[in-house]
């Protein structure tokens, strides 16, 4: 290689390389996040997976009262035997039965079993309300997804508003710090209120690094919850301080009664709430297993035929090695008389399973009430936190701005300084978390209701 390149490739060797592709934002509403875990989501696809399987299992029970059919065939090999003859009238032997070693068989039956005492009737009712309730499942899964979501969304929110205060913060004290610095070279402060102010700076650079790995931490659990890669880009487009959805947000903090309309939210929560519809249907379906464990001890019929071709057909006299049909028809009755106790004890099993199953309902209306209740109580607390803390802010930041002005006529001193910074630093963080607890209160509320 030529040397007097060596210097032009050295300087081309400097120069920056293209810079790395940034990752493209995902901007989402509430919504949107939604929607995508509801794509992504594992646990929906699982029971999801479920309700098909017990939705088979309904269609398995319904043909369990229809006509059936199939076809049978077979080959047997015998030993030979001595032929069986006789001599006829007219001369000659007459073969009645025939040495044939290969025995073929066809043949095509029916079944239909037409009086089962109500059992494939109690089954198929009984596989059709756990296939309702398999559904109910999923729905459960969705809004405990949709809330799981919603909470993820506005932890990213909070985290991210926190990280933005603290920045804010930092700027501040970096700001105090020269100016102390300043006002100790020209001999105005001592240096411990200079020491003071980097104290107060340090502080603040933990809390932000703090609120940074928070919010790294609703990343990483939202991106989970869409199916985005580790390093996806995140955009929300829905504020904490955007305009609550539900009615009863509004209605809150204006009522009077702590439980406004507690009884009409009650009885919405019981009609739409898929767990409670699961086990109103699984309550169903055990009751369905009792009547058609209780048929176990009452007689079937079912009616049967069928068509055979056989070489040799041995319902034919005299046997011939040739291809011959015959055809049957008849009505079957069974009825287990004896069965040692197991229809009793079946019985026993249903029965039970239908009381828990009741049991269960009541508990999770019970519940369902008072979930209610709470979560109301909480969005009324919620609002009336929102207020308090808009109000502290708007104080600790007049205080703030009163005493900066103090400060430089010299008539405050540093305290007092670092005293209204810290307040208006918890005033804005108290803003940010009250703003997200209320926003959890109201999904909080929605998934109590059941509301999609």
């Amino acid at each position: 290689m030529n040397r007097q390149w060596m210097p032009v490739i050295a300087c081309l060797s400097l120069l920056p390389g293209p810079a790395a592709a940034q990752p493209v934002p995902v901007t989402l509403t509430v919504t949107d996040a939604v929607a995508r875990a509801f794509e992504a989501s594992h646990r929906l696809a699982e029971a999801g997976a479920r309700q098909a399987a017990a939705d088979a299992t309904r269609r398995v029970r319904q043909t369990a009262s229809r006509p059936t059919a199939s076809a049978t065939a077979g080959y047997t090999r015998t030993n030979h035997v001595d032929e069986f003859s006789f001599a006829s009238p007219g001369g000659g032997l007459r073969v009645l039965y025939p040495d044939v070693p290969d025995n073929l068989v066809t043949r095509l039956s029916a079944q239909w079993p037409i009086y089962t005492a109500g059992r494939a009737d109690a089954l198929e009712r009984a596989a059709a309300a756990e296939a309702r309730a398999a559904g109910a499942d999923l729905e459960t899964a969705r809004l405990d997804l949709r809330f799981e979501v919603q909470r993820a969304y506005w932890a990213l929110a909070t985290a991210r508003e926190a990280v933005r205060v603290l920045e804010e913060s930092v700027a501040r004290a970096d700001a105090q710090v020269t100016d102390a610095r300043s006002r100790l070279d020209v001999g105005l402060v001592p240096p411990s209120d200079v020491l003071v102010f980097e104290a107060q700076r340090s502080r603040d650079q933990l809390q932000l690094i703090e609120a940074q790995s928070q919010r790294e931490a609703a990343l990483v659990d939202l991106r989970r919850l869409l199916g985005l890669a580790p390093g996806a880009a995140i955009d929300l487009a829905d504020r904490l301080d955007a305009p609550l959805l539900s009615p009863e947000a509004a209605t809150a903090s204006a009522s009077p009664d702590p439980d406004p309309f507690a009884d009409t939210l009650v009885a919405e929560a019981l009609r739409q709430r898929p767990e409670r519809q699961a086990l109103a249907l699984r309550v169903e379906g055990s009751e369905a297993r009792r009547a058609a464990a209780s048929a176990g001890n009452r007689p079937t019929i079912a009616l049967g035929g069928g068509v055979d071709l056989a070489r040799p057909n041995p319902r034919i006299f005299p046997r011939e090695a040739a291809w011959q049909s015959s055809w049957d028809l008849g009505v079957n009755v069974s009825w287990t008389l004896f069965d040692g106790g197991r229809t009793r004890a079946e019985v026993a099993e249903a029965t039970a399973t239908a009381q828990a199953a009741e049991a269960r309902l009541d508990e999770v209306e019970s519940l369902v009430a008072a979930d209610v209740r709470l979560r109301q109580l909480d969005l009324r607390t919620g609002v009336a936190a929102v207020r308090t803390s808009e109000d502290g802010l708007r104080a600790a930041a007049e205080a703030r701005r009163v005493i900066g002005e103090r400060f430089a006529v010299g008539v405050a001193t540093t305290t007092d300084v670092l005293v209204a910074q810290d307040q208006l630093l918890l005033a804005e963080l108290a803003r940010a978390r009250s703003l997200a607890s209320l926003r959890l209160a109201e999904a909080r509320l929605q998934r109590a209701l059941g509301r999609p």
